[in-house]
């Protein structure tokens, strides 16, 4: 697959730092991260396939996204690179490692998310609204007809409920969203829901640092126990203010953890 196809931000230079965005939630979502950190690294940031300027132009699917990524690696021939992916993000982070091997990757960087989204009877630790794969189907169907209704509703789950609210931050996160065309989000959660990394994940070829927003509205603190019990080699960073996006929440923070991963100085315990 062409990584060209993809629509990419490219700012920085240094040690390549890959910032992959959640569903319904393209690029400029990064953009607190881009403008603290372009001029310590190479920032990447790509609109994923249903997003953004990619829109349409790729396979509306995590394993297009997946085979994207690592083309536009390829292609610029990078190595040693820092894989940061929030949310179905960090999905794909997990798929392209899975489909092309982890040698151009130093470590991962997972926001708040669940190696499987969809709950079953042996598996709760998917979404906290108790998402199924019969519910699920009445979410693919509402998706498109309801769209107009949505981003409000989908732009406040990604902070924490029980936290002062930045009025500027949810006006920005509920417009990003309503630019979103729900014809092309609708695969894309398809897909997102098929996904289960659990078995990859407990052999992972790389360290994985997951942050964990304490007050999220989409995982549950079981999320980052079953990291913590099955990931070789993890390190957990809980936000305490945070919700679902601890790197707009919390972005001083979450930019200074990031930069000491891209410097490696990441071997010194959980933040």
């Amino acid at each position: 697959m062409d990584g060209k196809q993809l629509h990419v931000r490219d700012e920085g230079e240094g040690r390549p730092l890959v910032l992959l965005h959640g569903w319904s939630c393209p690029g400029p979502f990064f953009k607190g991260q881009v403008n603290a950190l372009k001029k310590h690294v190479r920032c990447i940031v790509p609109d994923l396939p249903g997003h953004g300027e990619t829109g349409g132009r790729l396979p509306l699917t995590i394993e297009a996204a997946a085979d994207a990524i690592a083309a536009f690696l390829e292609n610029e021939d990078l190595t040693d690179a820092v894989l940061c992916g929030w949310s179905m993000g960090a999905h794909v982070a997990y798929a392209m490692i899975e489909r092309h091997g982890p040698e151009r990757i130093a470590t991962v960087v997972g926001i708040d998310m669940s190696p499987k989204i969809v709950n079953d009877e042996e598996w709760s630790n998917g979404t906290l609204n108790g998402l199924t794969a019969a519910t699920n189907e009445h979410v693919l169907n509402a998706l498109v007809p309801e769209w107009p209704k949505l981003p409000g509703g989908i732009a406040r789950r990604l902070f924490a409920s029980d936290r002062p609210m930045d009025r500027a931050l949810l006006d920005f996160a509920t417009a990003e969203i309503a630019k979103c065309d729900p014809v092309l989000l609708k695969p894309m959660w398809a897909s997102l829901a098929r996904q289960d990394f659990r078995a990859l994940l407990k052999a992972f070829p790389l360290p994985l640092h997951l942050v964990y927003g304490a007050h999220s509205q989409l995982y549950g603190p079981g999320v980052a126990q079953w990291h913590k019990d099955n990931v070789p080699d993890f390190q957990l960073h809980e936000f305490e203010s945070s919700g679902h996006s601890p790197h707009m929440e919390e972005p001083e923070r979450f930019n200074a953890l990031l930069r000491s991963i891209v410097r490696g100085a990441d071997r010194g315990g959980a933040g």
